[in-house]
């Protein structure tokens, strides 16, 4: 029987795939990426010990990393052999700054995509006038803040891809966050979902949490199948992201009146996936069942 220690790296490097693919696609090689993902190891080794009350001495970050304690020093600036380590000063070059707020065009989106008033009757986004009405644009950006102007708003949707102002008023392009111009804000987005993904899924496989984490998986369908799921998925996801966006907000509204600011500590992520590749087999003569995934 497989170690723990054998399953986890067996998945991680099935994980780790379409990621080397992505780093390769962009002219990041094996060098670079083992260069800095030796920092990695040792910021997750340091919370780690942080975690469990242990001191973080260059032996201790040695031994639970794996990484020499003289490239323990090197990368975390010389400090006396087994000294405790200081707490990095500057952000980990392996995460992001999740805890920060969503940026303002991504809040503007978020309420013209789930209120009542920016959506007709069917639920789908209207145009909105850029008149000072209370359902057109300048208002929607007035909802989110008062701090900038909505023409500073409407030119960063229109530079991002997501809206275009037309003559009737502004039209969203885009039925979700991802933008199709901006490729920082594309990586962005990118690190904060899959860094959730990842970070869910992985409490779920130590035991830790029971986090939402499923899908459903289904194989031996045509390319048109394919498509019409899509399409079905993108419908449940607008349903969904309308009832947990409110939601959402709700409770931001609630805990900013009620709760005092040191217990205004967490944040939440929901999201959802699809994805679907052409496999190279065989077709069996069976009949296979949707089926839902969990880790």
């Amino acid at each position: 029987m497989l170690s723990r220690s054998t399953l986890v790296l067996q998945a991680c490097l099935v994980l780790l795939k379409p990621l080397v693919a992505l780093l390769l696609r962009h002219g990041v090689a094996y060098p670079a990426f083992a260069a800095a993902l030796k920092k990695v190891f040792l910021e997750a080794a340091q919370d780690e010990l942080r975690a469990q009350g242990a001191a973080l001495t260059d032996s201790a970050v040695s031994l639970r990393s794996g990484i020499h304690r003289r490239d323990v020093r090197e990368i975390t600036r010389p400090v006396g052999e087994d000294q405790e380590l200081p707490r990095q000063a500057e952000q980990p070059v392996g995460t992001l700054a999740l805890d920060k707020p969503m940026n303002m065009a991504t809040q503007v989106v978020a309420r013209w995509l789930s209120e009542p008033q920016y959506l007709d009757a069917d639920g789908n986004v209207r145009t909105l006038p850029r008149a000072q009405a209370h359902d057109g644009f300048d208002a929607l950006v007035a909802s989110v803040s008062s701090d900038i102007r909505p023409r500073a708003v409407l030119d960063e949707l229109v530079r991002l891809g997501l809206a275009v102002e037309a003559a009737d008023g502004v039209q969203l392009l885009q039925t979700g966050f991802a933008p199709r111009q901006g490729f920082a804000e594309m990586a962005q987005l990118y690190r904060a979902n899959l860094h959730d993904h990842v970070a869910a899924a992985s409490q779920n496989l130590d035991g830790d949490h029971n986090f939402l984490e499923q899908a459903i998986f289904v194989d031996q369908i045509t390319a048109q199948s394919v498509q019409r799921l899509h399409a079905v998925s993108v419908r449940a996801w607008r349903q969904a992201f309308k009832t947990v966006m409110r939601e959402a907000e709700a409770r931001f509204e609630a805990d900013a009146r009620d709760a005092l600011p040191h217990e205004r500590s967490h944040r939440a992520r929901f999201g959802a996936y699809f994805y679907s590749q052409q496999e190279e087999h065989d077709v069996q003569n069976n009949h296979p069942q949707p089926t839902t995934k969990r880790p």
